[in-house]
């Protein structure tokens, strides 16, 4: 058994190393008496748009949201086709679905577990209208072939960047490459929330202005509404923590890649396979995943232990029930569907101490030597 019990991401401590200014930011709030968008909500947009290197951001309520306004904002719809991982959280499709379009998926990389950009050229059609790579475990996607295809085929990018707050492409932060980059702020994110929280960045000034009139109900002005529009804001209350937290971003990530580190020498030799990063990505380590074939037998090892982990995914969107009537069936994407069968995160966040790091280590070697 392991001496400690080690979670597999503890966000109590990531609160209690900020708590003065955090609460602080959230007093200034509640003492505010303005608790819909206003001036908490406009300061971390600028905050985070600065940070991205994008000229704009917009708040919205939650990361499937972002994914999905970005699409409405394109005005993609019935008929349309958006191509999108087979090998990412579900959210990714469900924003298309909720547009009434039709997801297309295409397998990834299977070294970096991203979208392969040469796969991308055979599942465009005349009826294709958005590429939409996902950073995928803070790790960008190749992002300049997917945005050549995209100038070459007269089609927008909405890169997913719901893991990949502070992540860097061949030098340049993950925030303005294609038309739009939606982000969540899910608690457990490296850029993290008390609650549910997104947001989009953008260069385009239309198309920035038009989120924000259909995040706001379809509104410019009180009671005047010029579109059909959707009820979904950034919660002041949740800007104020994310400003406090956008502080200590950069710092946090080092932290993680750091870890990254360790877990690369320590487990160098075990019977599994360690992440691979390419030279011209940076990524922020929101997950350490490594790849074994007996998968779930280790995960019941390490949880004898003490040791947490997660699956990320266990089932990839392509068979699950939500998707039963697009007709997909085992073995149509088989590379997402190894990868399912084989993944798994190891802990991973800012405030893992070197005693529980040491932990995980030790257990994986007795598991896997």
């Amino acid at each position: 058994m392991s001496p400690i019990s080690v979670p597999f991401l503890d966000l109590k401590a990531a609160y209690l190393e900020l708590k003065p200014e955090i609460d602080v930011a959230l007093a200034r709030v509640l003492d505010s008496g303005w608790y819909i968008l206003g001036e908490e909500v406009e300061a971390f947009e600028t905050e985070f748009a600065r940070y991205c290197g994008s000229r704009h951001c917009v708040g919205v309520a939650n990361g499937l949201d972002a994914l999905h306004l970005a699409l409405r904002v394109l005005e993609i719809g019935p008929g349309d086709e958006v191509i999108v991982p087979s090998n990412t959280y579900i959210a990714t499709w469900l924003a298309v679905s909720q547009c009434g379009a039709t997801p297309v998926p295409v397998e990834p990389d299977p070294q970096t577990h991203n979208i392969d950009p040469d796969r991308i050229a055979a599942a465009i059609t005349p009826r294709t209208r958005v590429l939409m790579p996902v950073h995928l475990y803070g790790q960008p996607a190749d992002l300049d072939p997917i945005l050549t295809l995209a100038r070459e085929h007269g089609l927008r990018v909405v890169e997913d960047a719901a893991q990949a707050h502070g992540a860097s492409y061949r030098g340049k932060r993950i925030g303005a490459h294609g038309d739009l980059v939606a982000w969540s702020f899910y608690p457990g994110k490296n850029l993290g929330a008390f609650g549910d929280a997104g947001a989009l960045t953008t260069d385009d000034s239309h198309l920035a202005e038009r989120l924000r009139v259909l995040r706001n109900y379809g509104s410019r002005v009180k009671y005047v509404n010029d579109e059909a529009g959707w009820n979904s804001r950034l919660d002041p209350l949740q800007a104020a923590a994310l400003r406090v937290k956008l502080r200590y971003l950069d710092a946090w990530n080092a932290r993680r890649a750091v870890l990254a580190a360790s877990y690369d020498k320590a487990l160098a030799g075990l019977r599994l396979e360690r992440p691979f990063l390419p030279d011209w990505a940076t990524p922020v380590w929101h997950l350490y995943v490594v790849q074994t074939d007996n998968r779930d037998e280790v995960q019941r090892e390490l949880n004898a232990r003490g040791i947490g982990s997660l699956i990320h995914y266990p089932i990839p969107p392509h068979l699950q029930q939500a998707y039963a009537r697009a007709g997909f069936a085992a073995g149509d994407l088989p590379i997402a569907e190894r990868l399912a069968a084989r993944v798994l995160s190891l802990p991973m966040g800012p405030q893992l101490e070197s005693a529980a790091l040491g932990a995980v280590i030790a257990a994986l070697h007795e598991v896997l030597s």
